[in-house]
């Protein structure tokens, strides 16, 4: 544990900042859930919903310095790659 206050409070910012990453992040992988079962119903209307807010959560997530710009981009790619894959069909 931290000998001063400096520290300390360094730790416990550290900590609070985890925790409201890890909860970002859950808060993604369950919008691509949410995505990905509505692709295997086949339900494209609500596909493309569920792709725009999985779009807007990753592209916060950027904007908050919980994941890269790059990751985030490679993500969107992907997401929207099998929305476009199911629409050809």
């Amino acid at each position: 544990m931290a000998k001063s206050k400096t520290p300390a409070k360094r730790a416990r910012k550290a900590e609070e900042n985890r925790l409201r990453n890890k909860a970002q992040k859950s808060r993604i992988k369950t919008a691509i859930k949410k995505y990905e079962s509505s692709l295997r119903q086949d339900n494209t209307e609500v596909a493309q919903d569920n792709l725009k807010k999985a779009t807007s959560l990753i592209d916060k997530s950027v904007g908050k310095n919980i994941m890269h710009k790059n990751t985030a981009a490679r993500r969107k790619s992907k997401l929207a790659k099998k929305l476009n894959q199911m629409q050809a069909q």
